[in-house]
């Protein structure tokens, strides 16, 4: 089980600590360990609890999410940019961007259509957040819920809940094509001829759609229906070579089991 320190044992460390989501494999946490993995960059994981008190949290990195990067008194990084870059500072080798100027901004527009605002992670909360809102069962309650929540991601109407599937569907669908080109060519790797950050990008959020089993993740049952993907246009874009892809980043690479 993973070994967490509060958020008020913390501050007073040096180095890197890292606030991530405890017990639950969110992507972006995921990818931030996978990335810090492959570095070997120790660091402290510093527990956010869903449904906990924040103030601390936000005392100390004037936001409430994660994950967030703290390095001694440096400011929070927040960002899944600049966690990446700052690894990078950090520990230059193995570097995770290309060295080659096309390939490295095709790494990064991937990786922004993965991460970035509007790309397959935020895009995936909302048809969660869609699904729970056109579902007849759900409880009023458990709506108003989801709703607050994805207020602090720019908001939900119907309209863009119903958008965000097809959305997602032609992300995923490019970088089947991607991974497609890449094998024609001989490599393993999403991007050149060796392991980037969008390899790890692609593994972590992969579990929007279809999760690692419960042997390799735990996970309530409540989240994995939520990261379980339905929709049969998101379904038919990932291919069994994105799937085998992703377990082979984390086979190669990244931690399993998962340590939440």
């Amino acid at each position: 089980m993973a070994q967490y320190v509060e958020v008020e044992q913390a501050i007073e460390m040096p180095g890197l600590r890292v606030v991530l989501t405890a017990g639950v494999p969110g992507p972006w946490g995921e990818a931030a360990k996978g990335i810090l993995r492959v570095k070997k960059i120790p660091y402290v994981k510093v527990a956010q609890r869903l449904g906990g008190d924040m103030t601390a949290l936000v005392k100390w990195t004037a936001q409430d999410s994660a994950p967030v990067f703290m390095y001694n008194d440096e400011r929070p990084r927040t960002v899944w940019l600049e966690q990446l870059t700052f690894a990078e500072r950090l520990a230059p080798e193995p570097s995770l961007i290309p060295a080659d100027v096309k390939d490295r901004i095709l790494m990064f527009g991937l990786s922004n259509e993965i991460c970035g605002e509007n790309g397959l992670g935020w895009s995936r909360r909302l048809m969660m957040t869609h699904s729970t809102m056109v579902n007849p069962d759900v409880p009023e309650a458990a709506k108003k819920g989801a709703v607050a929540f994805i207020a602090r991601y720019g908001g939900y109407n119907s309209e863009i809940g119903a958008r965000a599937a097809v959305h997602v569907a032609e992300i995923v669908r490019t970088l089947a094509d991607q991974l497609a080109s890449q094998r024609a060519k001989g490599s393993r790797f999403l991007i050149g001829d060796r392991l980037s950050a969008l390899d790890i990008y692609w593994a972590a959020f992969a579990a929007l759609i279809k999760p690692l089993p419960d042997e390799l993740c735990k996970m309530t049952p409540g989240f994995r229906r939520m990261y379980d993907c339905a929709d049969p246009a998101v379904i038919d874009a990932t291919t069994p070579q994105l799937l085998e892809h992703r377990d082979f980043i984390y086979r190669e690479y990244m931690e399993l089991p998962l340590d939440l």
